[in-house]
């Protein structure tokens, strides 16, 4: 058994232009679809989730909640209107869903929020009182009373709250842990990146060697990554000889007078191409190839650091994943995914507006939308 915690299937019961939706994610997923059918979406709910089990604020996460409702959801007698979204983790628990319903109008705040695993309701919070901003919460106990009720903020996922709230002296508060945690590790390890290329073509200071989400600070993180991992660092200049045009032989930083640094592509002649001199499909190609063969530990996220690696996935969500590539880029770079999803140990999921390129590549699965 996969004892990894990593998100399977992603449910958007009414949120945008999506109802009664669940798509199943594999080790690489593509949303596919024409402009409008909501790939950007579900890329999108899937990013809320990770940042609220990561402990942000619902007005954080949803700066505009009201574009986030249906278009033709009707208020309710007091012009109540709101979204549902939700998720399943798998792992060590088996499958372990979330569902969250969130009231847009006329105050954004938590409604809803349910935790099962087994057949069990671990976790149900409600509304009760309008006037406060708190809901009720009651999480299993299976002790000498079936389950414990308290009241939890109406700003903020109940599940990563457990830990400070479950004691876990019977079976069935280990249980509710057990499950809330394999929820919140498989949701924290998300990673959304969209490379710019226009921000890796200048030189950058040097500084934490994490990358960042537009891979602006790309030149930082190879001068770190390219002598801490030299098996990974073979695998990413093996993969440029089929994204970049030219012979390569290697990806290096250079340190400049001035104390930033560049990258460049060694050609094995004695000559060294800038990044700046590369097309903006290459570019996104190096980057996005970076950060399929990297790690938690060099890219800029919220990782759970108090659990193993051995019991976590990264999960990689790339909007546009194929734009400003060519057709050999992309399969290429499909491929190092499915490769690196066959590990375990990173996920990718990826939107694209047709998936008719990817089809005959093993290990990865395609969800056509319609608008």
């Amino acid at each position: 058994m996969d004892v990894r915690a990593r998100i399977t299937e992603l449910r958007l019961s009414a949120f945008a232009g999506h109802r009664r939706a669940a798509f199943p994610l594999g080790a690489v997923t593509l949303f596919a679809g024409p402009s409008g059918a909501g790939k950007s979406t579900a890329l999108g709910a899937y990013e809320a989730l990770a940042r609220l089990a990561g402990g942000a604020r619902l007005a954080e996460v949803f700066p505009d909640p009201v574009a986030r409702v249906p278009e033709r959801a009707r208020p309710d007698s007091q012009g109540r209107r709101g979204f549902r979204i939700g998720c399943t983790a798998d792992g060590a628990e088996g499958p372990v869903r979330l569902d969250v319903a969130v009231q847009a109008e006329p105050e954004l705040r938590i409604v809803g929020e349910r935790l099962t695993a087994r057949g069990v309701v671990l976790l149900e919070t409600a509304l009760r009182d309008p006037g406060r901003r708190t809901v009720q919460a009651a999480w299993h106990t299976a002790g000498s009373s079936p389950v414990t009720r308290a009241p939890l903020p109406d700003d903020r996922l109940g599940t990563p709250l457990l830990p400070l709230r479950v004691a876990g002296k019977t079976d069935g508060q280990r249980h509710v842990l057990a499950a809330a945690e394999q929820m919140v590790v498989a949701l924290r390890s998300v990673f959304p990146c969209d490379p710019r290329p226009e921000y890796m073509r200048t030189p950058v200071p040097t500084g934490s060697g994490r990358l960042m989400p537009g891979c602006d600070n790309l030149a930082d993180v190879l001068w770190r990554t390219r002598f801490e991992c030299g098996r990974r660092h073979s695998q990413l200049v093996e993969a440029l000889h089929a994204g970049c045009a030219g012979p390569v032989t290697d990806l290096v930083a250079e340190p400049l007078a001035d104390g930033t640094v560049r990258a460049l592509l060694d050609r094995g002649d004695g000559l060294r191409t800038e990044l700046a001199r590369l097309g903006d499909g290459e570019l996104r190609y190096v980057a996005l190839a970076l950060v399929l063969l990297t790690g938690p530990g060099v890219l800029d996220m919220d990782t759970p650091g108090e659990v193993p690696d051995a019991l976590r996935t990264l999960t990689v969500l790339s909007d546009g994943f194929d734009r400003s590539l060519d057709p050999g880029q992309r399969r290429a770079l499909l491929r190092t995914a499915a490769r690196m999803g066959e590990r375990g140990h990173i996920r990718c999921v990826g939107a694209v507006s047709d998936a008719s390129w990817a089809a005959g590549l093993e290990g990865v699965t395609v969800v056509h939308l319609n608008p």
